[in-house]
């Protein structure tokens, strides 16, 4: 699979202290997109499927987060690497552009679902910019319950995540609007390509039990 980021730890990526991995490639191109550098199809680096597995569950942390570019657009690697992080009994959460409907009349997203504790399903339409719920940008996106696993997880409040690597490289995950954003940028950090996250806003939409 075609790997942008991985993020060994965060609590800006979902309920508790996540791991996250930004997959390269999006077709859907939501207008407003925190990330159009995951646009492309030809970025990041190639990683195999156990590889990712074997990463995610070294970092010990409650399950992890797989957000993009578009994870549908990868998903029989990403159900490879999500099935393995839930034989460990970690969850697995899911973000995706593309409706829960839609994805249900994919053969080749079969695997993915089944695979996925809590799903995020839905465009991001900054005409709808909601800053009510967490984790989500726009009123349309829902969240889907797709297994009892993630039933009970508590929300949190959207965090703007900023790390700074020993070689100075700077990294931006989460959420923030955007004159926090201008007021960090011009503090004198940058988000370049490594940097990820979601736009997004901010407490609790209720999820739908998916039978």
């Amino acid at each position: 699979m075609r790997l942008a980021r991985f993020l060994d730890r965060t609590t800006a990526e979902g309920p508790g202290e996540r791991t996250a991995i930004w997959v390269q490639g999006c077709t859907i191109r939501c207008a407003g997109c925190f990330n159009p550098h995951l646009f492309g199809p030809h970025g990041g680096v190639l990683v195999p499927p156990a590889e990712l597995v074997e990463r995610v569950l070294a970092t010990g942390t409650d399950g992890l987060t797989l957000l993009g570019g578009e994870p549908f657009e990868q998903a029989t690697a990403l159900a490879a690497v999500a099935a393995g992080v839930r034989r460990a009994g970690r969850t697995v959460m899911t973000f995706t552009g593309y409706e829960y409907e839609d994805l249900r009349r994919r053969d080749d997203a079969t695997a993915l679902l089944a695979a996925t504790d809590l799903l995020v399903a839905g465009p991001f339409r900054r005409e709808l910019l909601d800053r009510e719920w967490p984790w989500v940008g726009s009123a349309n996106q829902r969240f889907l319950h797709l297994s009892n696993r993630m039933r009970e997880a508590a929300a949190s409040p959207d965090r703007l995540e900023v790390t700074v690597t020993a070689s100075g490289e700077v990294a931006v995950n989460g959420w923030a609007d955007s004159e926090t954003l201008d007021a960090l940028l011009a503090g004198g950090l940058r988000h370049g390509p490594a940097g990820a996250g979601r736009n997004r806003a901010i407490p609790h939409r209720p999820a739908t039990e998916v039978s």
